[in-house]
């Protein structure tokens, strides 16, 4: 007995931080594509940050809770509901043997987070439950999940075991919620950072005024390997042999067409487009929260600010997994709140 997928949605599959140090061997890292909301989710039910949950993209997601469970739920607000009736979002949530969460239609974000208190029990494939379905390795069987798919759940840790049993009394969720406004937006329209990339030099001087000064869109053609957008042409100087190279999260390509490619989780290990931009980790999550006919302006900060950004985003979240972690969940045990979340 476990969870059972009574419809999967447009898109489901197990995901945690990914493969890493396989590239060299054409690995991809893969993973989720908003980490930070997968790490939060997951502190919230007592799991280790990077364990295994569910990403849930836009809409119809729907499972059956055969067992009593703790979970969590984060990232994009798909509307989800436990039998019929609002899910409380960014907290941790009791539920019901026999129960049903549904998630409906995204009304921000595109992305969102189940997490499981012990974590989902499938193998790991090269040290990741990472699901990568275009080689059919990691997560569930190596695919997405499909109707009446059935997963189990590890054992929880003694914090997820004390948590669960506070809240199998009543009531079933905490009147807090985790601060999710460092690490995370949800608009249609954004302004996404970038540090130059290698070839940003080769672009005429026209192109990157462009570039930094109109919007571009999300074409309906993005998925989890990359985001097509559609805007005003990039142009080189003038044509250039380039060898493929080492890509990452977040790195901005422009093939022949000048429409510029954002790289994203599932992205190939190398590629041989000019790299024009790579998007700052920092704003990684929300680039990856946005849905299709969302625009993004672009913006240059220094390599010193794209760190400074990076070291206070995790601060943050090392204040919240210190108030969850050390000074516990109860209001008794004095973790700290601000506007009715814990930071």
């Amino acid at each position: 007995m476990g969870i059972k997928v009574l419809q999967p949605g447009m898109l489901a599959t197990i995901q945690d931080l990914g493969r890493y140090g396989l590239q060299k061997f054409g690995v991809i890292v893969g993973g989720a594509m908003d980490s930070i909301s997968l790490r939060i989710a997951n502190l919230l039910v007592g799991n280790s940050e990077g364990e295994g949950v569910l990403e849930v993209t836009l809409y119809g997601t729907t499972l059956l809770f055969e067992t009593d469970e703790l979970i969590a739920i984060t990232g994009g607000n798909l509307q989800p509901t436990i039998d019929g009736i609002e899910a409380p979002m960014w907290r941790p949530l009791f539920i019901q043997k026999g129960s049903v969460l549904k998630f409906n239609t995204a009304i921000s974000g595109c992305r969102a987070y189940v997490s499981f208190s012990g974590g989902i029990q499938v193998p790991k494939v090269m040290s990741s439950k990472s699901t990568y379905i275009r080689a059919g390795i990691g997560g569930f069987q190596g695919r997405k999940l499909l109707k009446n798919d059935v997963f189990e759940l590890d054992r929880r840790s003694d914090l997820g075991e004390d948590l669960f049993k506070q809240l199998k009394k009543e009531p079933t969720y905490l009147s807090w919620s985790a601060d999710y406004t460092p690490f995370v937006t949800f608009k249609k329209t954004q302004t996404i950072r970038f540090i130059r990339g290698s070839e940003y030099q080769h672009f005429d001087e026209g192109s990157l005024k462009k570039f930094l000064s109109t919007p571009y869109t999300i074409t309906t053609q993005s998925d989890r390997m990359g985001y097509r957008l559609e805007g005003e042409a990039i142009q080189l100087k003038e044509p250039f042999e380039l060898l493929s190279e080492g890509v990452t999260f977040g790195t901005i390509q422009v093939p022949s067409n000048g429409q510029p490619i954002i790289l994203m989780a599932d992205r190939q290990t190398t590629g041989g487009y000019p790299k024009i931009a790579q998007v700052i980790s920092a704003d990684l999550p929300s680039l990856a929260q946005m849905q299709a006919n969302g625009r993004v302006y672009f913006k240059e900060v220094t390599l010193e600010e794209a760190q400074l950004a990076l070291i206070q985003q995790e601060r943050k979240r090392n204040e919240l997994a210190f108030g969850l972690r050390l000074k516990g969940y109860r209001s008794d045990r004095g973790y700290s709140i601000v506007q009715n979340s814990i930071i």
